[in-house]
């Protein structure tokens, strides 16, 4: 049953309408001025407020001011005796959903009362609607029925709601941006900034300007105010992306963000205050980071309130088909391609093949397929990736020096990448550095030699 507020300083008129509405089945407060009634709008949740333009204290276009600071969806109709189009505008302009003028006849006002409250329930509906579909569009791109993939949806859903710092863990290519996104867009933040920054990618000395900004005369080429990362997402989502890459000098400055909401810019001594979350994704073992001084325990802590692993692909070979359907899809649209589907050759292929690169590698493939299937099938022939044989990397009878030396070198290139690996707690990119090969390189050599098999075990 809808709640109504009628508001008039006048005893006969407030009365009339009071018992008129009742009649009708809607329960019904009434107030003699606008103060009485803006402070019961206050207290209680009105789907309609029937309000008088002209009263002493607060007139009726205070009370629709205040109404719609309290809730902008109630609905408001301003009644009065001395009508102008001018009042008229300016009610419409407040928001009021009609104006009507005295006197008038009750089965009139009855008709605008239920108007007035099926808009207000064409709104609720609207806004549950909407949410609604901001809930089921925000997953859209996370794709897969694997337990361990509804396992995590779930806890993102649960976690979105909060303002708690969240810590995604996983593998690169998992899609780990992707929840991050999915998060922000299912938060009660979603209608603020979402920004993204890649801490690996970005100098120690360029990333504290990124994210904090910087004064005027700050260093060299610093000619102006520049804002920061986390200035810019004022109300909104912060995602650091291979945060376990933030110098240990730096990490002091974010957990200071963290837990009192203000910095300086580089340079300056003003503080800045912000309203911030922060989802923070890494590849790398964050614990093994701290034990070795470079990560700190305390920023551990405040950005792990809720850590989420993602599963890597190998781990849901069940979504692996689903998964390349959507690329497939994704690519033939991009690219104005006629639709295409995989061979159940191809499909076999892809389920049994490890994915060490993941949900990136798998797009990767399909993208490549793509651009080389010209029939509506695609073969094992148009994907990149082939199944690794133990026997492929073992030594044959009979072999040659040349096939001998060969076979030394592929087994000393394995057990080198996988000692540095394992030093570099998993940092792809600073393996390659290490080694002195290309990242590119050194990820043909992993999947050749099948060493994150081992890596897991």
């Amino acid at each position: 049953m809808p709640n109504i507020l009628v508001v008039d300083d006048k005893d006969s008129m407030r009365n009339m309408l009071q018992q008129t509405l009742t009649e009708e089945g809607f329960r019904v407060d009434s107030a003699s001025d606008g103060r009485k009634a803006l402070e019961l709008v206050r207290n209680k949740s009105y789907d309609l407020v029937l309000t008088d333009l002209k009263m002493p204290d607060a007139d009726g276009l205070d009370v629709l001011s205040g109404v719609k600071e309290v809730d902008s969806d109630t609905s408001v109709i301003v009644m009065t005796a001395y009508g102008t189009i001018e009042d008229a505008v300016e009610a419409m302009r407040k928001g009021a959903f009609d104006f009507i003028t005295k006197p008038f006849d009750s089965e009139h006002l009855c008709v605008l009362v239920n108007r007035a409250l099926e808009n207000r329930r064409l709104i609720a509906e609207n806004t549950l609607l909407r949410e609604k579909f901001m809930d089921e569009t925000a997953l859209n791109n996370i794709i897969g029925k694997n337990e361990k993939m509804m396992e995590v949806t779930q806890l993102i859903k649960k976690v979105a709601g909060s303002d708690a710092s969240v810590l995604l863990q996983g593998e690169s290519g998992t899609g780990k941006e992707l929840f991050a996104r999915a998060i922000h867009r299912l938060s009660q933040r979603k209608d603020g900034p979402y920004i993204a920054i890649n801490c690996a990618a970005i100098p120690r000395e360029l990333l504290e300007n990124e994210l904090f900004g910087s004064e005027r005369g700050a260093f060299t080429g610093a000619h102006a105010r520049k804002m920061g990362k986390f200035e810019i997402a004022n109300s909104g989502t912060v995602f650091l992306d291979e945060i376990g890459d933030m110098d240990i000098s730096l990490q002091a400055k974010l957990l200071r963000v963290l837990q009192q909401k203000n910095f300086e810019r580089l340079g300056g001594n003003k503080t800045v205050d912000v309203d911030v979350r922060v989802i923070a994704a890494t590849n790398m073992d964050l614990n093994n980071l701290i034990k070795t001084k470079r990560f700190r325990e305390d920023l551990f802590y405040r950005l792990s309130v809720f850590p989420v692993t993602i599963p890597p692909l190998r781990e849901r070979p069940d979504d692996v088909h689903e998964l390349a359907d959507y690329f497939i899809a994704k690519f033939c649209r991009d690219m104005k391609k006629t639709a295409k589907s995989l061979s159940r050759e191809a499909i076999g292929l892809l389920e049994k093949y490890h994915w060490p690169g993941n949900v990136r590698e798998l797009e990767n493939t399909i993208e490549r397929a793509i651009i080389l299937a010209e029939g509506k099938k695609i073969t094992p022939d148009h994907l990149a990736i082939r199944l690794q044989r133990t026997d492929e990397i073992q030594l044959r009878e009979g072999a040659g020096l040349k096939e001998i030396g060969a076979h030394a070198q592929m087994r000393a290139e394995r057990a080198t990448i996988i000692r540095v690996l394992k030093q570099v707690r998993g940092n792809k990119r600073k393996c390659a550095k290490v080694l002195k090969i290309d990242y590119t390189t050194l990820f043909d050599k992993i999947k050749k030699y099948s060493i994150d098999k081992d890596l897991d075990e």
